[in-house]
This record gives C-alpha cells, sequence and structure tokens, in this order.
C-alpha cells in the first residue's frame, strides 16, 4: 500500500491519475531544489510528470534538467506517496502518484528551462521544512535520518 499525505479524495470529484519522478539531490553540505513561483510560490523536489512511453528514470533526468539546468547520476528510488489535488497549471484533478529517488547532481548544464523556476540550494534540515508537500517533506527527513 502506498501512503496518501495531504487531504483525502473527494469522493464526488473525478480524478486523473498523474504518475511522476521527483528527485532528492544532494551534494556536499546542500540540497537542491526548485523555487516555482507560478501559480503559487513554493519549494519543491525537482521532478514532474511522467510522459506516455517514457520510464521514470527518464522523466527523472528531463524534468531535473528542465527545471534545474542539472544532469544528475546516480539515480536510486527511495519510494513512492500518492496525493489528492488540484493542479491549475493543467486545470485538472489529479490523483499524483510520486515516485521520490536519491541521485547525485553531476553537471549544471544551463539555467532551468521552465518558466517561473529557479535553483535554490539549502541545508537539507532547511529544505524539509520549506518543501510545499507533507510527502516531500517525509522523504527529505527519512534521507536525513
Amino acid at each position: 500500500m502506498i501512503r496518501r499525505f495531504g487531504a483525502p479524495p473527494d469522493l464526488n470529484r473525478r480524478y486523473k491519475m498523474r504518475p511522476g519522478a521527483y528527485a532528492i539531490l544532494h551534494r556536499g553540505p546542500s540540497v537542491l531544489l526548485t523555487f516555482q513561483s507560478q501559480p503559487e510560490p513554493e519549494f519543491q523536489l525537482p521532478g514532474g510528470g511522467i510522459d506516455p512511453g517514457e520510464s521514470p528514470i527518464q522523466t527523472l533526468h528531463r524534468e531535473v534538467y528542465e527545471e534545474t539546468g542539472w544532469h544528475i547520476g546516480s539515480p536510486r528510488k527511495l519510494g513512492a506517496f500518492r496525493r489528492f489535488t488540484y493542479m491549475p497549471e493543467y486545470d485538472l484533478w489529479a490523483e499524483k502518484l510520486c515516485h521520490i529517488y536519491l541521485a547525485r547532481p553531476v553537471m549544471r548544464l544551463s539555467d532551468p528551462l521552465e518558466p517561473d523556476h529557479s535553483v535554490v540550494w539549502m541545508s537539507p534540515a532547511l529544505a524539509a521544512d520549506a518543501v510545499y508537500n507533507d510527502g516531500d517533506r517525509m522523504f527529505l527527513r527519512r534521507y536525513l535520518a
């Protein structure tokens, strides 16, 4: 059974399954987060939705690059969680199935390609407090333990 975080699903609402892959990227004394300023300002683990025909690992590499400009290596799956949420950028009620990986940030190749995204390095403890959703927070805290 995959643990759910956040509000329970509204039984009167239809949710579209939206699997995604996200990374904890630790380098030296810091963790790399992405700050997304729109539609709501929030710190997130870099990553995003898995496109049709794409594996979670392919998604992880693509999404981390798009959101941070970094190339990553050695991804290792830590686990997964679910959450039910509204995604205003897609006008979509989604059941997000979030696959969480630990990976190594290898090289910065560019600035973030995604509009309204920026890279923020912070201590792992601060990052665990800063991320906007409880699932990301739980995986960061478990990684620190």
